[in-house]
């Protein structure tokens, strides 16, 4: 049985928000993900860190489940593709045919994020800073001024609440209707809480909900009702 979306709307958009982290956007059939951090391991390797190599695959694995789910015209991934610079580069052939394989047949959009801001080698699709489509405006990282209609990934959210008599601490989309950022796709990401400081001004949070990444299902909950 498949994880239960939640539909959401967003500065006038209709939007599913998948448990696994991906956003769809059925008017335009665009698939949304943001900050896969491909690579992470061997960028790590790269500097004399070791950490298990298998962060690559299982990331792909759920993306090939996501586009296999909603099968997409367009693929919107929100930067932070990469680790590093030089991980689409040097990324092994097996991961590069899994990636065109997923491309075939769709547009494809890298946004440039702060881990790789020189866009992808040798892979299909193409790169962007920022992309205006289908009513909203795709970018890695949010603006601090009031802006309507933007989608964006970077601040990896997380939020924390009380279920059964224990607080969880779950990835999310946050937004208020007018803008949102995106959880990480990535496994091996970590998350900031939605209280820290860097998230100050970005939301009205009033109207703040923050939709948390269930193993069957997204639980969507108010601002006021988190923990912290």
């Amino acid at each position: 049985m498949a994880p239960a979306p939640v539909d959401i709307e967003l500065h006038g958009v209709a939007a599913v928000c998948d448990p696994f982290g991906a956003l769809y956007l059925p008017e335009t059939r665009a698939l949304v993900v943001s900050d896969l951090h491909l690579e992470k391991g061997a960028a790590f390797a790269r500097r004399g860190q070791l950490l298990p190599p298998y962060d690559t695959l299982a990331t792909l694995r759920l993306l090939e489940v996501v586009i296999g789910r909603y099968d997409p015209a367009v693929v919107i991934s929100l930067g932070d593709n990469f680790h590093d610079r030089v991980g689409s580069a040097l990324l092994p052939e097996m991961f590069r045919e899994m990636i065109s394989s997923m491309a075939r047949g769709r547009e494809w959009i890298w946004i440039n994020g702060n881990h790789d801001p020189d866009g992808t080698v040798r892979l299909p699709g193409v790169s962007a800073d920022i992309l205006s489509f289908g009513g909203l405006t795709f970018r890695h990282e949010p603006t601090a001024a009031f802006s309507p209609g933007e989608v964006a990934g970077h601040l990896h959210p997380c939020a924390t609440v009380r279920r059964r008599e224990k607080s969880v601490r779950r990835p999310c989309f946050a937004s208020d209707g007018a803008r949102l950022v995106m959880p990480s796709f990535g496994v091996t990401t970590g998350g900031l809480d939605l209280r820290h400081k860097a998230f100050a001004g970005l939301f009205d949070r009033g109207a703040l909900i923050a939709h948390l990444l269930g193993r069957e299902r997204i639980y969507s909950v108010r601002f006021s009702g988190l923990l912290g």
